[in-house]
């Protein structure tokens, strides 16, 4: 399947700022233009509402709003457009917990810090694939 990011819209959910401009950087390298940040849940929560993205990169590990409280929380909303935007967790934490507590709230992915080129890519084409 082919993508075009070029008409992608992305919120990127990162406390870390080195973090957050690497993955815009790798982002406009695909083509995406439409980016949008917040650096703690509440704040993507806010994001998220206000832009309607197709896919939310989040961090998990934040404050005060972390990223399993920020999924749980998008997911109870009543928008259905917006409950149900695919979110991958960015993430070195592998935990077995965490992963399965991202996974009952219907996390649609991982990727692992540091985020390369080419798993982002994959990533994303997969999910908007429906895979």
């Amino acid at each position: 399947m082919s993508v075009n990011f070029k008409a992608l819209k992305i919120v990127i959910i990162e406390d870390e700022d080195f973090i957050r401009v690497l993955i815009r950087r790798l982002l406009h390298q695909l083509g995406v233009e439409l980016i949008y940040e917040a650096k703690e849940g509440g704040e993507g929560l806010k994001e998220v509402v206000r832009t309607r993205p197709d896919i939310v990169l989040c961090d998990i590990h934040m404050e005060p709003m972390d990223g399993l409280t920020f999924l749980n929380r998008l997911r109870s909303l009543p928008m259905g457009l917006v409950k149900d935007t695919p979110v991958v967790f960015l993430t070195a934490d592998a935990q077995q917990e965490t992963v399965m507590k991202a996974k009952k709230l219907w996390v649609n992915g991982y990727l692992v810090k540091p985020v390369s080129l080419q798993s982002l890519e994959r990533r994303i084409a997969s999910i908007l694939a429906g895979v």
